[in-house]
């Protein structure tokens, strides 16, 4: 049976899509293997939202077609957005390269192995997969409700990558889901471009409070993330379902990219601090002790001294308890390359730095508060284990002492004392 190695660049929404077509190539008779010392061949899929994103998938993809050249791979594969970013152009930068997939032909993977070439198809509805082989932990699983996106923020590049919106229909993410439990995932964490707007294509109206129901039903699920919801589609509805049900996480991935008016606009974004100042509000009320990651994005075109301002108080006044802070990167074919008043580099580094000290003063705060408290962890190892608090791979863990007599599994929940925080790490002692 001849082996692949695959590597999944970027978000979990690309490793979604990893093991769709790492499904599809067991189906057609390969062997998937961790390491590329064991394969034959090798799949590298790509992220391209940025250029950082592309510089480091062109460096696996160089990476890998130096092990083909030494006649230690037969073939390597490109996948993913980069192929869909360059089209043609990918194959003649990478003449070595035996095929290129773009995201609508991820169930042509094992043709494009075999017969190589550029296959390039247009984003088709989105169905649960045929086949799908699961890349991550045992215990938590990514569940990709929609793909694509209608928001056409300025910066951003997704929508001439992913094409519009579209959802996976509810029986078939519902049928997803419990296919996910069955195979031992204790952890489901939903994805999508906008998880908020789930459902809207197909019935009108969003549907993630629906969804959220039935999957909260399945036996077996201990916890459910929701992950990239808009702030303006977190409605009090959608708070009381995940209010209301125990295995529902009380968490939300927010990227709400600024909270200044001025930036917000220019980024085409539907946002006001003001709007998101209430969204937050609503939240902590509605679903107290909810954990609330973010990104923003600092540098934007135009973005004054005043506008950084405003963005650094709403920092140290909203308290988040996970954001990533990334620098404005001009990307060719988004409107916001094209913008007046770039801002220096030199500029956007400093104003990264500020608010990255500002949120760590801000997570100092947070876990003044978190230890002595008692939290359920799902270790992710038997020395490494996050809480609700934190989504798989992104966020903080706990370290958790070992106990007397019992040595714990990843997969296992165990109830732990924090002991002791310090930025994104804390430590804990089972009780």
């Amino acid at each position: 049976m001849p082996r692949i190695f695959i590597s999944s660049l970027g978000c979990p929404k690309n490793l979604a899509d990893a093991e769709v077509m790492a499904g599809e190539l067991a189906g057609a008779g390969w062997e998937v293997v961790s390491s590329e010392t064991e394969a034959d061949a090798a799949l590298v899929n790509t992220c391209a939202f940025l250029g950082s994103a592309v510089k480091e998938s062109e460096a696996e993809i160089r990476r890998l077609l130096a092990l083909k050249k030494r006649g230690l791979l037969k073939k390597v594969v490109i996948a993913g957005c980069l192929t869909e970013r360059m089209k043609g152009a990918l194959l003649e930068k990478f003449p070595e390269a035996d095929a290129a997939v773009g995201p609508g032909s991820l169930r042509e993977i094992a043709r494009a192995l075999e017969k190589g070439g550029l296959l390039l198809s247009p984003q088709a509805a989105l169905e649960a997969p045929p086949l799908k082989l699961r890349l991550t932990a045992p215990h938590s699983a990514y569940l990709k409700v929609a793909d694509g996106c209608d928001n056409r923020c300025a910066y951003c590049l997704i929508p001439s990558l992913r094409g519009p919106f579209r959802s996976k229909p509810l029986e078939d993410a519902v049928a997803e889901a419990r296919l996910l439990a069955g195979s031992g995932a204790k952890e489901i964490s939903l994805i999508a471009q906008d998880t908020t707007l789930y459902g809207a294509d197909l019935y009108g109206k969003p549907a993630l409070a629906r969804l959220l129901r039935k999957v909260s039903a399945i036996k077996g699920l201990r916890w459910i993330r929701v992950m990239y919801a808009y702030p303006e589609r977190v409605t009090p509805e959608l708070l009381r379902v995940m209010a209301g049900a125990e295995n529902i996480c009380r968490y939300l991935d927010l990227p709400l990219q600024h909270a200044s008016d001025a930036v917000l606009k220019a980024m085409n974004r539907r946002s006001t601090e003001k709007g998101l100042r209430r969204t937050l509000a609503s939240i902590r009320r509605l679903l107290p002790g909810a954990a609330i990651r973010t990104n923003f994005i600092v540098g934007f075109p135009g973005e004054t001294d005043r506008d950084f301002a405003r963005l650094l108080r709403f920092v140290r006044e909203e308290r988040l308890d996970n954001v990533g802070v990334f620098k404005y990167s001009p990307e060719p074919g988004t409107s916001a390359a094209g913008f007046p008043d770039q801002v220096p580099e030199t500029v956007k580094t400093e104003r990264m730095n500020e608010l990255l000290a500002a949120q760590a003063a801000a997570v100092d705060a947070l876990n003044a508060g978190l230890v002595g408290k008692k939290f359920e962890v799902l270790m992710d190892s038997p020395r490494f284990g996050r809480t609700y608090r934190d989504a798989p791979e992104i966020d903080g863990t706990v370290e958790v002492a070992a106990a007397a007599g019992k040595k714990p599994r990843a997969g296992d929940f165990l109830r732990v004392r924090i002991t002791s925080a310090r930025g994104y790490s804390r430590k804990g002692v089972p009780c």
